[in-house]
């Protein structure tokens, strides 16, 4: 069974997600933050990470530079409601595979993560 991890801050959409993505027969997991987060990729590695941009204790680009120190290969698609270039190339430049916008499109974010977990 495929496994999701789910990084967002924010509960309703962490919970709406989760609940999305087991019914399509995944194994999800979440966290509201970015500390969290590195601990649960490095015990349970999951397939692929969706990961919120803008949280509270850390960033996702954050995240995503303290993971890439120690791990080359777990597959990142960041999620954000704000467009800021700057944060795009720096995710593009530490490998992240897409960038979903929120207000998050429930079928186009499937089509994504239902891609990436089928490679």
């Amino acid at each position: 069974m495929a496994k999701l991890l789910i990084v967002d801050d924010e509960t309703d959409i962490r919970e709406f997600a989760k609940s999305f993505f087991k019914k399509r027969g995944i194994d999800v997991t979440t966290a509201s933050g970015g500390k969290v987060a590195l601990e649960i990729i490095s015990t349970e590695n999951p397939d692929l990470v969706l990961l919120d941009v803008r949280m509270e204790e850390m960033t996702g680009v954050d995240v995503l530079r303290h993971l890439r120190k120690t791990n080359q290969t777990t597959r990142v698609i960041m999620v954000s409601g704000v467009e800021d270039p700057e944060t795009i190339n720096e995710a593009k430049a530490l490998g992240v595979l897409g960038y979903v916008h929120k207000p998050l499109v429930l079928e186009e974010l499937e089509k994504i993560v239902l891609s990436e977990l089928n490679k």
